[in-house]
């Protein structure tokens, strides 16, 4: 029998008000059909075969708590065995030709399109991210990194002369967006030319898991890209495997400093993209109603849980209560639900230790005294059976709060207001993290005026979130070093192919000691005059100082015999060193030309002084004078080649798929530390220390400990080349002493040692602390020869570079 139903006394125009969403379920049986196909278990994918493992852990879905798989937990014996594929893989990958690797990539990325929405399916269930956000915007970025990739293995050669490949490549990637970092990290590995072992997180592998199927079904080579799942520990024995290259990663700033200890002195090289806390700056003449839709895409896109994810808002002050009050409104409407349904926007939090860790920062906000407020529904998401937790407001949130400096990686926005531009950067650098900001002004001259000054890598106008294979992303500071994507990504899998093996003059340490008066032996003639002593100082501001210690470091040739003493410069002196490098922040704000020109006169005084310096290289070395000349003319040259290039050393304009551009400007580090080789004393200060000037940068030198009166001499010469005080300091003594207190000291932002690989690994485990760059060497280079000791090389690692997106149009 037929039945009616009541009719409804909501009118349309009702219904229209309401605007209430019905569900919208994009089907998972594919996927779940594809897990059950594989019995529920899925192991190790090496060398092209798939391998079981001894112990397995659970895969759990985030908005319902229930096991999806069980997925092999990898042991060292694991990952022994696809490093051992990877290296098998080595030869025969590189061998195969630009062309031939840029197929493959090519065919990666045809298959993540023809199985984009079983992957975006895969990862919603697997992360508990809405399927809005995998299926239009990670799978998308995921195929365009291969394609885009696809283009870089077909360059290589022209693009990138004298490079080669690291080898093999351990990458560690985490929960937030699990396919998305493997393909901003597997793509450039592969185009470079190096094979790769990956360890996805322990809470998102499936779809890690689904790629290495694809690797298989169209056919690439076996041990090309080799995946190990586990937790931490399968991580850590990759990191230690002494048969890796390189190791990249990307994760929390705590396991990045550890990473950097484990790797210290091993040779490996090393980048890491980790923590943020991202500023998202307002200013009074905005469109408040794009910036609340740039806060909803800024902190609540993937549930905040996002390392560049616009977490501290800083609204001007004129405008601060209009915006809480419109992000408050527009809070109440989002929806938080199933990440299946298409029309929710916020899913669950990966796990419940996550959200644990969420609430648990939220109620130290409240204990320290800040105000939080939550939609009128929040309280309901308690009686879900996954893990969801609210959109979250902070306000009247003191900069030195713990919500306001600790990554939380979770959906809660933290406020401040600000009142002037310069309280603005303040504000925004007031934490050790420097990964992206936002800036959101109709000024365009504001806005292009205040991104240069926030210390992070990728600034947004008027946007934010934006990503593309093309521009790099990275961080400064505590975020990491290294970048990800565009031509500055690509670099980071490659090595210079050394155009000369270096050939160094040997460092003997000399134990002969003539006795005292044996050089006073005068056959009965009459006493000489004695000689005027002079005992050259430490050079720091400008200005030659004695050092702190009172002590002096006798200088010898190679035969024993004194030369000369020299200040030894202990922690004091670096400090002073240091504070006059920062004073000195004006030769930044200098334009190129203007620090080509004093490159210029520092070589132009040098060559008016050029037979004195080869006889002071001489009197130390014991080597001809026609070396000594060919040292001096070296460093006269060297200093031209960074004049030349302190006005031509720029960024890039990248094309993106914006209305808009991205610009890649070179910003330079900051302070940055060099300690010098011994061999080519006067040659080996200059190669270091002139790129470092043409950038841009200020300079704290530890010369040639073994040979350092070429420097002190040198200091003359800059005292008559018109360098401002600070911006070139140079402490003599102990070389590993001093370079270890640099690489401690939290205020010197990179750190470049060219010594011992013992001091090269005592540097890098110090420069954990604040994970400030380091470039350490030990094998040597042939100074004399400008194919290795100076060009791009130096160039790159002198700068970072600063993306900023910049839309335009109405």
């Amino acid at each position: 029998m037929a039945t009616t139903s009541k009719p409804s006394s909501e009118t349309l125009r009702d219904a229209f008000e309401r605007m209430s969403y019905g569900p919208a379920p994009e089907a998972d049986a594919p996927v779940r059909a594809w897990i059950a196909e594989h019995g529920g278990r899925f192991g190790h994918y090496i060398n092209g075969q798939w391998v079981d493992a001894a112990a397995h852990f659970a895969v759990h879905d985030p908005s319902t708590g229930t096991e999806l798989a069980q997925v092999a937990q990898g042991a060292a014996t694991d990952v022994d065995a696809a490093v051992a594929a990877a290296r098998a893989a080595l030869p025969a990958w590189q061998a195969l030709g630009d062309h031939a690797r840029a197929r493959w990539l090519y065919a990666l990325a045809r298959g993540i399109q023809k199985h984009a929405r079983h992957f975006a399916v895969l990862e919603s269930l697997d992360n508990g991210k809405p399927i809005r956000e995998t299926r239009d915007i990670d799978i998308p970025l995921v195929a365009r990194h291969f394609y885009h990739h696809a283009g870089w293995a077909q360059l290589l050669n022209t693009e990138f002369p004298g490079q080669h490949a690291y080898g093999v490549v351990g990458q560690i990637i985490p929960w937030n967006f699990p396919l998305l970092m493997l393909a901003w990290k597997v793509a450039p590995a592969l185009a470079a030319g190096n094979t790769v072992v990956l360890k996805p997180a322990e809470f998102t592998p499936l779809t890690a898991i689904r790629f290495a199927e694809l690797c298989h079904d169209i056919g690439l080579p076996a041990g090309v890209f080799n995946l190990v799942t586990g937790d931490g520990s399968t991580g850590a024995a990759l990191v230690d495997h002494p048969d890796v290259d390189k190791i990249a990663f990307t994760g929390s700033t705590e396991v990045g400093r550890a990473i950097r200890v484990a790797t210290a002195g091993s040779g490996k090289g090393l980048s890491l993209e980790l923590g943020g806390k991202s500023p998202f700056i307002v200013f009074e003449d905005a469109d408040l109603d794009s910036v609340v839709e740039g806060v909803v895409d800024a902190i609540w896109f993937n549930q905040g849980q996002v390392c560049c994810a616009g977490s501290r808002l800083l609204v001007q002050e004129g405008v601060a209560d209009r915006l809480v009050a419109k992000l408050r409104e527009r809070m109440e409407r989002l929806r938080v639900g199933t990440p299946l349904d298409k029309g929710v926007d916020m899913g669950a939090i990966v796990a419940p230790v996550q959200l644990d860790r969420i609430r648990a920062l939220c109620q130290q906000g409240i204990d320290e005294g800040a105000t939080c407020w939550q939609p009128s529904w929040a309280s309901t998401l308690s009686q879900a059976a996954g893990s969801f937790h609210p959109p979250t407001l902070f306000t009247d949130v003191e900069p030195s709060s713990t919500i306001a400096q600790v990554e939380i990686f979770g959906p809660v926005l933290v406020t401040h207001t600000f009142r002037t531009p310069a309280e603005a950067v303040a504000l925004a650098n007031n934490t050790p993290y420097g990964l992206a900001a936002s800036v959101w002004s109709e000024n365009i001259n504001l806005a292009l005026d205040v991104a240069p000054k926030l210390q992070c890598g990728v600034v947004w106008v008027n946007s934010t979130n934006l990503f593309d294979a093309a521009a790099g992303f990275g961080g400064y500071r505590e975020s990491g070093f290294g970048r990800e994507g565009g031509r500055e990504g690509l670099w980071e899998y490659l090595k210079p192919i050394r155009a000369h093996e270096a050939s160094p003059l040997p460092v003997i340490d000399v134990a002969v000691v003539l006795d005292e008066g044996s050089s006073a032996a005068n056959n009965g003639s009459a006493p000489e005059m004695p000689a005027i002593d002079r005992t050259p100082k430490l050079f720091i501001g400008g200005k030659q100082t004695r050092p702190d210690s009172g002590y002096t470091l006798t200088v010898r040739s190679l035969s024993g015999v004194p030369v000369g003493e020299v200040g030894e410069g202990n922690r004091k002196d670096l400090r002073n060193a240091v504070e006059a490098a920062h004073a000195a922040s004006g030769w930044a704000k200098l334009t190129g030309h203007q620090r080509a020109q004093i490159l210029y006169y520092i070589a132009e005084n040098l060559s008016a002084r050029a037979t004195e310096f080869a006889e002071r290289i001489v009197s130390m070395t014991g080597d001809t004078l026609s070396a000594g000349e060919a040292e001096v003319n070296a460093s006269i040259s060297r200093l031209f080649t960074y004049a030349a290039w302190a006005d031509k050393h720029d960024g890039a304009v990248h094309d993106v798929p914006l209305r808009g551009v991205a610009l890649a400007m070179h910003e330079p580090i900051g302070v940055v530390g060099t300690v010098c080789p011994d061999p080519y004393p006067l040659l080996g200060l200059v190669s270091l220390v002139a790129p470092l000037l043409a950038t841009g940068n200020r300079v704290v030198a530890v010369p040639s400990a073994r040979f350092p009166l070429a420097a002190t001499d040198f200091y003359s010469v800059l005292e008559t080349s018109d360098v401002p005080g600070g911006v070139v300091n140079l402490v003599t003594g102990d070389r590993d002493a001093l370079a270890r207190t640099l690489a401690d000291h939290d205020d010197v932002q990179a750190l470049w040692y060219f010594g011992s690989q013992q001091g090269a690994a005592a540097v890098e485990r110090a420069s954990a602390a604040n994970l400030k760059r380091t470039w350490t060497e030990w094998t040597g280079r042939e100074w004399l020869d400008p194919r290795v000791g100076e060009g791009r090389e130096f160039l790159r690692r002198a700068v970072q570079v600063k993306n900023i997106w910049i839309p335009y149009g109405e």
